[in-house]
């Protein structure tokens, strides 16, 4: 299991922690074969042209901004905090899903470091950006996000934020993800997560009927799920408080929306506090969902009860299932997303009946941080369903993504980040965008992107009418090329 250790202010990037990578392209399961082979440690394909490149910053942001009664600080060029201000409109759209009913503005900063402060050092205009946001703002935290800028003029950040939280008697937690630091834009995450563990989750003082949903703002569907069993659900970390986060130690075990997302606070959880996690990966199809949950059983003593929901559940959904399989068989899908979301997808329309004829995935992890198959998405899903071709490894490139789509030209785009589908759609291909990671989860979970995919594809009118008047900024010199032409071997 990769070691975590709190007692240093920086994570170990993913390269290195779980020799992850970005660049590959073939089949689903010469990339699982692969991984195997090699004991995990992929070689990674670099391109010699890329057009763009996730920021693990933004990522790390993703990770604190939404907690409800915490400060963020970039400590940066005021550009560098433009991407932080999505997570404030995520914030009030998204709030409703968790009843929360009255969300607040966020409470987003930057120090705006200029070109005399890479100079002089910007670690007083820091100090100041501190002092500044308790008295403005009077969080119950503050979080110092770190840029390119001040990683590269060796502002002393920890120092900075220690002396800050014994002069203001809160936490002030420095998360070192420097855009440059890694070129996966996930290890953002884990700098995120790494700051929470060691300086606001707490020992535990008595364990609780809680259990820890890693996730992202999804809907609350994991409270009804865990009423069944005598839980409720503690989320990490969008619309938590700084409080819940703290005791989190204090749950009875640790889930995960997106093994991607949740890999290392899962780990720090379980080796510094004492929480297990569930080892499988997330609810998504029928296979998967029936582990999980049988998981789930086992770890708080509930065989026989999650026998009998997973009972009902089969006797409520299949006949719906069944019904959505036939209108879906054979239709074709492409697949773009994050790791292991995307994987998810990819089960969840096998499971459907339908065709995925490739995937577009963002990063892939060989492993993850406890090291056990169970948690590898797309392993399960070659397994359960078979393989799946045209599946490239890449880094957001949308260049790739429009040649192979013009290529393939599915019935239909699935994606889970924004800026993807309107690819789809300028191609004439009906596409769908769902941002609720939790909608396909569970039984419920296929009939909800089920129907949803059904109604996507009959309702493409407006596609086709887009089609036909939109401009391809990539030309037919592009489009005749292979897809991966800038790929190395």
């Amino acid at each position: 299991m990769s070691k975590v250790n709190l007692n240093i202010p920086e994570v170990e990037i993913r390269e290195i922690r779980l020799n992850s990578i970005t660049g590959f392209q073939g089949t689903a399961k010469e990339l699982v074969d692969a991984c195997s082979a090699c004991g995990g440690k992929m070689k990674d394909k670099n391109r010699s042209f890329s057009q763009c490149l996730g920021c693990g910053t933004s990522n790390a942001a993703c990770t604190l901004t939404l907690i409800q009664d915490a400060a963020i600080i970039s400590h940066g060029p005021v550009g560098c905090s433009t991407c932080l201000h999505e997570f404030a409109f995520t914030y009030r759209v998204n709030a409703y899903l968790r009843q929360l009913e009255h969300p607040t503005q966020r409470k987003i900063y930057s120090t705006n470091i200029e070109e005399k402060d890479t100079i002089y050092g910007g670690s007083k205009k820091l100090e100041a950006a501190i002092r500044e946001v308790h008295k403005r703002a009077k969080p119950s935290a503050i979080f110092v996000i770190t840029t390119c800028a001040a990683g590269i003029i060796g502002d002393d950040v920890e120092s900075v934020t220690n002396a800050a939280q014994k002069e203001l008697g809160i936490p002030v937690v420095a998360v070192f993800c420097e855009g440059f630091r890694s070129k996966m834009w996930t290890s953002g995450f884990d700098a995120g997560y790494h700051g929470i563990a060691r300086k606001i989750i707490k020992p535990a003082r008595q364990k609780r009927n809680i259990i820890n949903v890693i996730n992202f703002w999804g809907s609350d569907i994991f409270r009804e799920w865990f009423a069944e069993f005598g839980y409720e659900p503690n989320y990490i970390t969008p619309f938590a408080t700084v409080d819940s986060l703290s005791y989190s130690s204090e749950a009875a075990l640790t889930i995960q929306a997106c093994s991607t997302l949740g890999s290392y606070l899962g780990a720090a959880l379980e080796q510094q506090f004492g929480v297990p996690e569930i080892r499988n990966s997330p609810p998504y199809g029928i296979a998967q969902t029936d582990r999980w949950f049988r998981e789930l059983g086992q770890i708080i003593g509930k065989e026989k009860e999650v026998e009998e929901f997973l009972a009902r559940k089969k006797k409520e959904y299949m006949p719906k299932i069944e019904a959505l399989r036939e209108k879906l068989k054979g239709k074709t899908a492409y697949v773009t997303a994050g790791a292991s979301h995307g994987h998810s997808l990819l089960a969840l329309l096998k499971e459907l009946g339908m065709e995925p004829q490739g995937a577009a995935i963002f990063h892939h992890d060989p492993q993850y941080d406890n090291e056990d198959e169970r948690a590898d998405t797309l392993r399960h899903t070659v397994s359960d369903y078979g393989d799946v071709p045209n599946y490239n490894v890449c880094n957001k490139q949308e260049f790739e993504l429009v040649n192979v789509l013009n290529r393939i030209k599915p019935d239909i785009l699935l994606a889970r980040h924004g800026g993807m589908t309107l690819w789809g759609a300028k191609l004439g291909i009906p596409s769908l965008l769902v941002g609720d990671e939790h909608f396909g989860m569970g039984y419920e979970g296929l009939v909800n992107y089920g129907e949803r995919i059904l109604e996507t594809i009959e309702n493409d009118e407006f596609v086709k009418n887009l089609a036909k008047h939109s401009a391809n900024p990539y030309t037919k010199w592009w489009l005749d090329q292979e897809p991966y032409t800038f790929l190395g071997k």
